[in-house]
């Protein structure tokens, strides 16, 4: 009975209003990085960076992958990830379901959206770590530079040689995460049951 009303409720004008900023964030975050990599070492000490946007990945990649080379790093090409032809989509349909969930109001729809976009976010959060784990671990035994197997952080430092990373999510990512936050938002704190969907409900029920 609970979960029928739950699904039959409609989002309260604040709601609403939660849902279309989260679909405009979402919209707004492909135009920006959602992950970075910063290196800094003497030899550089303006230092190097690479940017992950959805759709495309930026920064020094030249530099970055002539010294990848010396350690048997695979080269960092956007060829070889697959997702970045399939995020900007994804995000652009999670953003318009967002929006029409604005619209109609209906809290199953805002539930669906919501466990999309959660589901999508986390599985872009474990792609990021296999990424990383693979690059960082499958290195050629042939390198000129022999290194042991390493694993940099999603979010955090890690020390390699004289370089010193620091990664973690850039503007892009913010946006994104402050917009599955505003649906969790909307759905516990502003959503309504008025007549017809609670008669819906009690119908349904019997």
């Amino acid at each position: 009975m609970r979960m029928r009303k739950f699904l039959y409720g409609r989002l309260n004008h604040t709601g609403r209003i939660l849902y279309l900023l989260a679909a405009v964030l979402l919209g707004v975050s492909l135009f920006f990085p959602w992950w970075s990599m910063d290196l800094v070492a003497p030899q550089y000490p303006e230092g190097l960076n690479m940017s992950v946007y959805a759709h495309k990945i930026g920064g020094r990649i030249d530099i970055l992958n002539n010294l990848n080379h010396y350690i048997g790093m695979k080269e960092i090409n956007e060829a070889n990830f697959p997702e970045l032809k399939i995020i900007p989509w994804v995000v652009g349909s999670v953003a318009f379901l967002a929006a029409l969930t604005a619209w109609l109001r209906h809290n199953g729809l805002a539930i669906f959206t919501t466990v999309a976009a959660s589901f999508g976010g986390a599985l872009g959060l474990y792609r990021m770590f296999h990424w990383l784990h693979k690059f960082g671990t499958d290195l050629d035994p042939n390198a000129p530079i022999k290194i042991p197997p390493f694993v940099p952080p999603v979010i955090g430092t890690n020390k390699l040689a004289n370089f010193m990373t620091y990664t973690g999510f850039s503007l892009g990512g913010y946006l994104l995460g402050i917009a599955i936050l505003l649906m969790f938002i909307s759905l516990w704190r502003f959503r309504q049951w008025d007549e017809k969907s609670s008669s819906a409900s009690s119908q349904s029920s019997c």
